[in-house]
């Protein structure tokens, strides 16, 4: 357990990280040759549609032995779709490394994911990748991850130049150089004319050192030189104290400076046992701290899902104390069930490899569990305790669903189903008002690729369609009208006659009374003309929206005694609402939303100007409790709000989000209104 290192690796898109991964195994021997992201060879992107993007959807995990230690590589997304499996990334890790594009910089992404690592309070080293690129920069980039991240970001080497090549780097804490000859490396003295660059660094380094310890502090000012054993031992304190954020660079492409990265995870990283993890009691929701070790009683962690159509579910699991062994049985506090575990996994990749037990502080995967969710525990039934779970983001943007081929409906929702096993941060939900199944995502590529993999996954397509907007519609006057209905058919005929007067209500629901005078309406056929108008208001006259906020009196009509019957009464209470809605001013009801949206100052202006152009209006803006981001708050038609999840993202460079609630019905404008009954008389 001691030689075990969890590491998440993350950063914005189109970084490095999975190429980085890749290089990796290649230096431990567990590959033969480099897998291309472009080719769709490389260990991490496996699924189908990685290959067809060229970029990474699932979190993986990759195990590589390097000299004495185990690292469990978990490979992340970099697209903000995907950002779940980031947090689930996370979950499972004891330790961060965040790669940075040396050509691109510090991206709205790796703002994002630092701030994951953070809210786990997990230790964080850099990797400037790409330096091989002639547009890289990698002072450029340091003095950008210092602005961003604070004065915590200190460089472990510095890369060496020959003209615009990067050709190997400087150790800044042993004071020793490396040169790369293709793919030989060699030691070389530290060159000319560098050693006054690296200086002032290692200065910065041994100060960060000196900060841990107030005998180092003593030495430090004394002139005293450190030890190896001080500068690892204070390193490793200050990175997991987080006063130290280690910057590492090279080329993954290039496996240049990578196997550097891969000493260091050893040497600074902690283990899984010097990280405390605070559960509670199941029972109590006491807070408890786990005591990560073999000998414990055995808690682990579900962190993610994957949904196989043949192998079936896979649940893949990080353990805190204890074991995982198979043929065991393993209690769920979350749902209250026990677990039958039959075989028990590692895995790298796609590739699983079968172990007697899965120990404290490793990562390993089981399948075809019927109760567990991604983010519960499984434990013994004495420990009873539940790890902290996995917060994913919510649905922002909502499609709806249909079937290319008739029939298909449940083969839609089964799919639909097992996805939502392996992806938390979809839901599915039936809209019986307008018979929409409703896919609600992280954004178009999210459902892009959900869409894909009910395809190619489960046989069955879809098609994609805008959700239809839940207007109503209502009366603005009073109208007083007559419905009768009258059959002769031979034998029993049909008759109902009624008088009704429709004014508006103060509800949504219809307010029905009587003020019949004389039995004119006997009592018998009250409830059948309440039936008639209540089936009515479901669908109203202008484009057959449900109708809200209407009163209905019955004042008068007549019957027969022969003829008349329940049935007639509701067909005359129907004639008499289709009537008086048309006399009563119908007007249309558009569903009005409360907007917040936290946003960057410096496009405040761009996005009050878009609020305004979806004929919002701005209730109020100010600060926000969200560290550099102002908030703008507004009231919008929900007709309006499609695709604004895109569209901020836009505006914002992905930096924005939002929260967006149904408040009311208004009001509709008169040339919205024509167009909604003009789109629905079409069809």
């Amino acid at each position: 357990m001691e030689n075990i290192r969890n590491i998440v690796v993350m950063g914005h898109g189109k970084c490095g990280k999975t190429t980085l991964t890749e290089t990796m195994l290649f230096n431990a021997g567990q590959v033969k040759r480099l897998g291309s992201v472009v080719d769709g060879t490389t260990v991490s992107d496996y699924d189908s549609e990685e290959i067809k993007r060229q970029c990474s959807i699932n979190t993986t995990v990759e195990p590589i032995k390097w000299k004495e230690f185990k690292y469990n590589i978990i490979d992340t997304p970099g697209f903000f779709d995907f950002a779940g499996d980031v947090k689930a990334g996370v979950r499972a890790a004891d330790s961060g490394l965040i790669v940075v594009s040396g050509r691109a910089g510090v991206g709205v992404g790796t703002e994002q994911v630092f701030d994951y690592a953070k809210t786990k309070d997990i230790p964080i080293v850099f990797f400037v990748n790409k330096l091989d690129d002639k547009n890289a920069g990698y002072e450029k980039t340091l003095e950008q991850m210092k602005e961003v991240f604070g004065k915590a970001i200190t460089p472990f080497v510095y890369p060496i130049k020959e003209g615009d090549e990067y050709k190997g780097y400087v150790d800044i804490i042993d004071m020793t150089a490396r040169r790369y000859e293709g793919t030989e490396r060699i030691d070389i003295p530290v060159p000319d004319g560098m050693e006054e660059v690296v200086a002032p660094l290692r200065d910065m380094i041994m100060e960060a050192v000196a900060d841990t310890d107030e005998e180092l502090m003593v030495k430090y000012f004394e002139g005293e030189p450190f030890t190896v054993d001080e500068i690892k031992h204070a390193i490793r304190k200050g990175i997991k104290d987080g006063n130290i954020y280690p910057v590492y660079c090279g080329s993954g492409q290039a496996n240049i400076g990578v196997r550097s990265l891969m000493d260091g995870i050893g040497k600074y990283l902690p283990s899984p046992s010097e990280i405390v993890e605070i559960g509670r009691k199941a029972d109590t929701a006491d807070p408890v701290e786990l005591v990560q070790s073999e000998s414990e009683m055995t808690s682990a962690v579900v962190f993610k899902t994957i949904a196989d159509p043949y192998v079936g579910k896979m649940s893949i699991f990080r353990v805190y104390s204890g074991s995982i062994k198979s043929d065991s049985t393993y209690y769920n506090p979350n749902k209250g069930e026990n677990e039958r575990i039959g075989k028990v996994y590692t895995i790298c990749g796609k590739k699983q490899t079968e172990v007697n037990a899965v120990k404290a502080g490793d990562i390993g995967c089981v399948t075809k569990l019927d109760f567990t969710k991604t983010g519960d525990t499984l434990c013994d039934r004495n420990k009873n305790v539940i790890l902290t779970g996995i917060e994913f983001p919510q649905p922002v943007l909502s499609m709806a669903v249909l079937p290319e081929s008739k029939g298909d409906e449940e083969k839609i929702i089964s799919g639909l189903t097992r996805l939502m096993d392996e992806d938390p941060t979809f839901t599915v939900a039936n809209n019986p008002e307008t018979k929409q199944t409703l896919i609600n995502g992280q954004g178009e590529m999210h459902i892009d690729v959900l869409v894909s993999k009910l395809k190619n996954k489960y046989g069955v397509k879809v098609i994609l369609e805008e959700p239809i907007t839940p207007y109503r519609e209502t009366i603005t006057k009073t109208a007083v009208v007559e419905g009768k209905h009258k059959k002769q058919s031979g034998g029993h005929g049909q008759y109902g006659h009624v008088k009704i007067e429709f004014t508006p209500g103060l509800t949504d629901e219809l307010i029905f009374e009587e003020k019949v005078f004389g039995g004119s309406v006997p009592k018998n056929y009250f409830p059948a003309v309440e039936k008639g108008l209540r089936d009515s208001v479901m669908h109203g006259v202008l484009a057959g929206y449900p109708m809200v906020n209407v009163k209905a009196t019955l004042l008068d009509g007549s019957y027969h005694p022969v003829d008349s019957s329940e049935m007639a009464f509701k067909t005359a209470a129907s004639l008499a609402y289709k009537a008086g809605m048309l006399q009563a001013g119908p007007v249309m009801l558009e569903p009005i939303g409360y907007l917040k949206s936290y946003i960057p100052e410096s496009i405040m202006g761009d996005v009050i100007g878009d609020i305004n152009k979806r004929r919002g209006r701005i209730m109020g803006m100010g600060e926000s409790d969200k560290k550099g981001l102002n908030l703008v708050e507004a009231e919008v038609p929900m007709s309006e709000m499609y695709k604004y999840a895109t569209d901020l993202r836009a505006m914002s460079g992905g930096r924005g989000s939002f929260t967006f609630e149904f408040v009311r019905y208004e009001r509709a404008p008169m040339e919205v209104a024509n167009k909604v009954i003009a789109s629905r008389n079409d069809k």
